[in-house]
């Protein structure tokens, strides 16, 4: 059996494993569960295919199980692993028939996103099928631009974990927080940094595989590409949501780029948006 058959069989159990599991739980979060550890497994299957004897493989496969430790921390530690479910699947439910939201289980949220993942993983069939070219210079730049998103993505998760930690603290006590969602730190120059880090990290695992082939423009493109939209889809959704429990986050909109951190445009001058200005 050839690794790419093998890593085809796994995603495809996974896609029904997975959707089974959300029909017997009705918690239709399994896959972001694992969301985390699939690539991981995908891209160390290739690189034990070569018998970890392939320099530019198994850098891959380090930095993908590194990105892979973090987000399972990150997802565990809000509880991703306790039962809590993705709060953007309960307000599709609302919204949706429950033959509608069924389709859209089976069809996105087991299907696509399982396919997604192998997509994603596969730029490390583009260097099993060259293995034993030699690193170069861009490989290095590519893993050194890697850690730097995975350790500005763990900064903004962190920055993110914080200011949740103390508004719910604050609201424990009784009092209500005055800045009800993030605007500072990484958050000052993107709505979504950690989306804008969590992107670059797989554009850069298909620059690896471009880099092995001598190629730009081959299938394993689609990956990346399709991330990028899934991360747009998602950025309208979520802050459709956000705006829906907070107006003032309308003002943080116009003046913080959505993904790509930039500099403030002119409302950045303003006072930090908080509810109480909101409610004057």
């Amino acid at each position: 059996m050839s690794v790419l058959t093998l890593v085809i069989i796994l995603a495809a159990a996974a896609i029904g494993g997975l959707w089974i599991a959300s029909l017997v739980t009705r918690d239709y979060s399994w896959v972001d569960r694992a969301w985390s550890i699939l690539p991981v497994l995908y891209v160390g299957a290739f690189a034990v295919a070569a018998r970890l004897r392939d320099v530019r493989l198994d850098l891959m496969a380090i930095l993908v199980t590194a990105w892979g430790v973090r987000l399972t921390y990150n997802f565990a530690r809000k509880g991703g692993y306790r039962g809590v479910e993705d709060y953007r699947w309960g307000v599709l439910r609302e919204r949706m028939s429950a033959r509608q939201f069924q389709l859209f289980n089976f069809f996105f949220i087991a299907f696509y996103q399982n396919v997604l993942l192998l997509l994603i993983s596969l730029p490390a069939l583009d260097v099993y099928q060259h293995r034993q070219r030699a690193l170069t210079p861009a490989d290095a730049m590519l893993a050194a631009l890697f850690v730097l998103c995975l350790v500005l993505e763990t900064v903004a998760d962190n920055q993110q974990w914080r200011f949740q930690q103390e508004k719910y603290r604050q609201i424990e006590l009784g009092r209500a927080p005055t800045v009800r969602f993030c605007q500072s730190g990484l958050f000052r120059y993107s709505r979504h940094p950690n989306y804008f880090f969590e992107i670059a990290q797989w554009w850069v695992v298909y620059l690896f595989g471009a880099i092995a082939s001598d190629s730009f423009f081959h299938l394993t493109l689609s990956g990346p590409v399709l991330l990028t939209l899934l991360f747009v889809g998602s950025t309208r959704f979520t802050e459709e949501i956000s705006l829906s429990r907070y107006p003032e986050y309308a003002t943080y909109q116009a003046s913080t780029s959505a993904v790509v951190p930039w500099i403030r445009r002119a409302a950045s001058d303003r006072p930090v948006i908080t509810a109480e200005r909101v409610n004057d």
